[in-house]
């Protein structure tokens, strides 16, 4: 790339797009570094985001804007490690503690697995901030840490380093303030600039959709996921995703420390059956995606080996596997007002009242409360009785129970035996690879 910054307009490029045109190459690769450089502006490039939302790009822009964006920054290698990597990426939901549970079970089984991970914002929980309750535990990891944690316990979650895809950082904090995180190409580039950056051999993708996914249509989910595969396959790393339904939380915990707390019940061999059954789902096709197909992963949950992984892997990062969790101070149970069944229990609003009770935050600044999120006692289809529990509220602030509430007004439902469930049909909904 040339070092002369004046060899496009951002202006000509923006109308470009505006018109339905198509970018070429050398102008994305231009407009990119560009703005990575602060030549080209904020007010600019949210007007090319826009322009990007409402038009679209075609499957080489996408590819080119993926690629400019890897080139901000540095990328990593894996090669001289001398086991296959795979990692796994979701685009969150609620109740999503499926990382914890799934690195160490897939490095049972002599694999790489790199998760770099981030934290929560809004409704969806991160990974980093569930793990943060466990006492000692640190995210900030040097690459020769994690190189030499994967090389001894195979696995790894830790945060992303400032250095991949520094242009994705500046285009994400922007598309969260103009109203453009919703656009396909933008999203896409975004999730797989970091994971081609990070040089992982294989990757599987969850994609999710309903109440509580970041994209509630499952025609958009789709088309997500199958972009985001084309990119991973463009760029010679094996990509495959799978459609999952967010329209229920996943498991029984929302939250940071009771989510860890799920995720070790799963590793001892019991947890939520829907927990499980995505543990295993990923876990698959994880290890599929490096050549063991036929790998048993029901029998590495159930003789201890995943569990000796995780204990593992916390250790190494500094953190007491045998330490209790936090637990709050305050908590707040809603009961059922009569017999009858749960038919409904839509996942956003149990993902923003867990927010409001401190689970979450709303600027990427802002403390989380550990111990603050939402039990389930009834999922979708169980039976209930008049006065027993639904769900338990947690925090050390009693004054947010209020605004919880308010969020989970009309957010769930108990019908008569023989109503439909409205749970949004299976967990698993497709493959696309």
């Amino acid at each position: 790339m040339s070092d002369a910054i004046e060899d496009f307009d951002a202006v000509d490029l923006i109308r470009i797009k505006r018109d339905r045109g198509e970018l070429t190459t050398p102008q994305i690769r231009w407009l990119i570094d560009a703005y990575t450089r602060g030549y080209v502006g904020d007010e600019q490039m949210a007007a090319m985001a826009m322009a990007i939302l409402l038009n679209g790009m075609e499957r080489r822009e996408i590819r080119d804007l993926t690629l400019a964006m890897i080139a901000s920054g540095e990328t990593m290698s894996f090669e001289g490690l001398g086991k296959p990597t795979v990692d796994k990426h979701s685009t969150g939901g609620v109740g999503d503690k499926i990382t914890l549970p799934l690195m160490p079970l897939v490095a049972c089984f002599g694999v790489a697995v790199p998760q770099l991970s981030g934290r929560g914002l809004g409704h969806t929980g991160g990974t980093l901030d569930k793990l943060e309750s466990i006492p000692g535990w640190r995210a900030d990891l040097t690459n020769e840490e994690m190189f030499e944690q994967m090389r001894a316990h195979g696995g790894v979650i830790c945060a992303a380093g400032s250095g991949l895809a520094p242009a994705d950082k500046r285009l994400y904090a922007l598309r969260d303030t103009t109203g453009t995180v919703e656009a396909i190409p933008l999203i896409a580039s975004s999730i797989m600039s970091k994971k081609i950056a990070e040089g992982t051999g294989a990757l599987v993708l969850d994609v999710k959709f309903g109440s509580g996914a970041f994209m509630q249509d499952i025609d958009r989910s789709r088309e997500l996921a199958q972009t985001m595969v084309d990119l991973g396959t463009d760029a010679g790393v094996r990509t495959t995703a799978l459609l999952t339904n967010m329209n229920v939380p996943l498991g029984h915990a929302i939250g940071n420390a009771n989510e860890v707390r799920e995720s070790v019940e799963v590793l001892a061999g019991g947890g939520p059956a829907d927990v499980v059954e995505l543990t295993l789902a990923l876990a698959r096709e994880m290890l599929a995606a490096v050549g063991q197909p036929d790998a048993d992963v029901e029998a590495a949950l159930a003789d201890g080996r995943a569990m000796d992984s995780w204990r593992a892997v916390i250790r190494a990062q500094g953190g007491d596997p045998d330490a209790a969790l936090l637990v709050a101070r305050e908590t707040h149970t809603v009961v059922a007002e009569r017999d009858g069944v749960l038919v409904e229990q839509r996942a956003l609003p149990f993902g923003i009242a867990a927010w409001r009770l401190g689970a979450g935050r709303a600027r990427k600044q802002d403390p989380v409360l550990h111990a603050a999120g939402i039990d389930l006692h009834a999922k979708p289809g169980d039976a209930v009785t008049a006065g027993s529990p639904l769900f338990t509220l947690s925090t050390d602030d009693a004054g947010r129970f209020d605004r919880a509430l308010d969020a989970l007004d009309g957010a769930y439902r108990i019908g008569d035996s023989g109503d439909p469930v409205l749970d949004g049909g299976p967990l698993l909904a497709g493959r696309i690879s």
